[in-house]
């Protein structure tokens, strides 16, 4: 699977250094082209600008802070037309640890408006240390990943991408449920502005498994 990242942040470095462990071929965009093409050369990748990258995908992640989502949206312009994209942004503002975006709307459908593609929300719900385990596990179980979106094929490339990393796939709807999405990880984000270990998660129970005392 060709694999764009847009984005060369810590995010996009610790998904995609899974991903190119499970053999996907990846390129990078980042607003500093140093950074980029560092990341790439570390992926055994390449860099490219936002179009570039976004032309080059069969799937494309956008990972970057909220307040550059503007900016990169703008780079990209329409190469993301009807492909699919996954979302994995948070747009959580670290004074109240509120949401920044109109009540009852997400991100990921800002997204899917501003490109034409077909997004899926994934990832973020997670410190980029839990996605740089080998993998996430807790209480010997995988961690368990929820994932929304509308369009089947990009929700099989997204459950694709999570069994690669050994986590557990969990669709939970369409892409409607965003918004739940990021409000459960703004409580994520302030537990760890507040001192919580970066491997802090939400997880599921699995009672078929013994509970460590």
């Amino acid at each position: 699977m060709r694999i764009g990242l847009l984005g060369a942040g810590s995010m996009a470095d610790a998904l995609g250094t899974r991903w190119a462990a499970a053999g996907h071929e990846l390129m990078v965009a980042g607003r500093t082209r140093d950074k980029a093409e560092a990341l790439a050369r570390k992926l055994g990748g390449r860099a490219g600008t936002f179009r570039e990258v976004a032309s080059f995908a069969d799937v494309a992640l956008i990972a970057v802070l909220y307040q550059g989502m503007p900016y990169t949206l703008t780079q990209i312009g329409d190469a993301l037309r009807g492909k699919p994209i996954i979302d994995c942004n948070n747009p959580v503002e670290t004074d109240r640890f509120t949401l920044t975006t109109t009540p009852g709307r997400a991100m990921a459908e800002d997204i899917e408006q501003a490109t034409g593609g077909h997004v899926v929300k994934a990832f973020n719900l997670c410190h980029t240390r839990v996605w740089e385990m080998t993998p996430p596990r807790f209480d010997h179980r995988p961690l368990v990943v929820p994932y929304c979106g509308d369009d089947p094929t990009t929700r099989t490339l997204t459950h694709t991408l999570i069994t690669d990393l050994g986590c557990t796939p969990l669709h939970i709807g369409g892409l409607e449920q965003a918004h739940h999405l990021e409000a459960m990880a703004a409580i994520v984000i302030s537990l760890l502005f507040t001192g919580h270990d970066p491997h802090t998660v939400f997880n599921l129970v699995d009672t078929t498994e013994p509970v460590a005392s």
